[in-house]
């Protein structure tokens, strides 16, 4: 009902502002309307729809509510307002004006702000500050003193991230272009394993290990490509080309050992008899 509320007030001689008036004695005055509405509108009228509820004080409004003589103006509204009012009105805009949610973020690490569960990025060198936020329904927008520094579409679903390429810093965007084919050269550069480790880690869902893939080829500056193509060697050997596994390996020294098989390694329990193991005689006699 607020909105009939409105049409009635601000069509037809109620002095509804949304600025506080400058006296404040006279607020009971100006809010009184509103509660004439409520009074002598709403009770024992029934609705069946939003439409029916205008049309409804649309009718009240011009026949009743509006021929009244009006307790402080002494003056039936609907006068009041062709004849003072209604020359003081302004023309709508042609455009509506945009409704928009300002909160103030703080920039994390990762040059990212958060709104709404998602992330938007924004130049790197404001990490750890403090910068205003301006979302509507189609995009968010980023302040710094006053000055737009990123723009964004809104996005809905949470935990998605808008980046801009520009806002990371340099080596960041020198990460972000190391593709799937770059790290397929890279690889086969630092031996035949571990290129067929990276084909094996694209054989599905590329893009969702190529941050795998950027890390094994990464490894090779730590360890060095002897050793990372020994770990790419042991880890095929196990059936597990991922980067946990190549990092298990170089970091446990396990690609300096000796390769042995599977069997080879397992306890002497299994090897050389079991404690509680019987022959097959023993079994059938019973």
């Amino acid at each position: 009902m607020q909105r009939a509320y409105a049409e009635c007030a601000e069509g037809f001689g109620f002095r509804i502002s949304p600025c506080p008036p400058a006296d404040p004695r006279k607020k009971g005055i100006v809010e009184s309307g509103v509660k004439y509405v409520k009074r002598n509108f709403l009770p024992l009228r029934e609705f069946r729809s939003l439409a029916d509820a205008n049309r409804q004080v649309a009718d009240w409004v011009m026949g009743e509510a509006g021929n009244r003589c009006h307790g402080t103006t002494r003056e039936k509204p609907l006068t009041r307002f062709a004849s003072v009012e209604k020359a003081l009105l302004l023309p709508l805009p042609t455009v509506p004006p945009v409704l928009a949610t300002w909160v103030k973020v703080t920039v994390h690490p990762d040059t990212h702000v958060k709104f709404g569960l998602c992330l938007y990025s924004v130049p790197f060198r404001l990490v750890g500050q403090e910068l205003w936020l301006r979302a509507t329904h189609t995009s968010v927008q980023v302040f710094h003193e006053h000055q737009l520094i990123a723009s964004h579409p809104r996005l809905k679903d949470p935990g998605r991230r808008s980046t801009v390429r520009d806002h990371q810093p340099l080596e960041a965007q020198a990460y972000q272009l190391r593709d799937p084919q770059w790290c397929l050269e890279a690889a086969t550069r630092i031996g035949s394993a571990c290129a067929a480790l990276i084909e094996a880690l694209f054989a599905d869902r590329v893009l969702d290990n190529l941050r795998a893939a950027q890390g094994i080829v990464r490894l090779a500056k730590t360890y060095g490509s002897a050793r990372l193509e020994a770990a790419c060697v042991r880890a095929l050997s196990f059936g597990s080309p991922r980067y946990r596994t190549v990092k298990t390996i170089l970091a446990k020294g396990l690609d300096q050992q000796a390769a042995q098989s599977s069997f080879d390694a397992l306890a002497e329990t299994y090897t050389r008899g079991g404690r509680f193991c019987r022959d097959t005689k023993s079994l059938l006699t019973h």
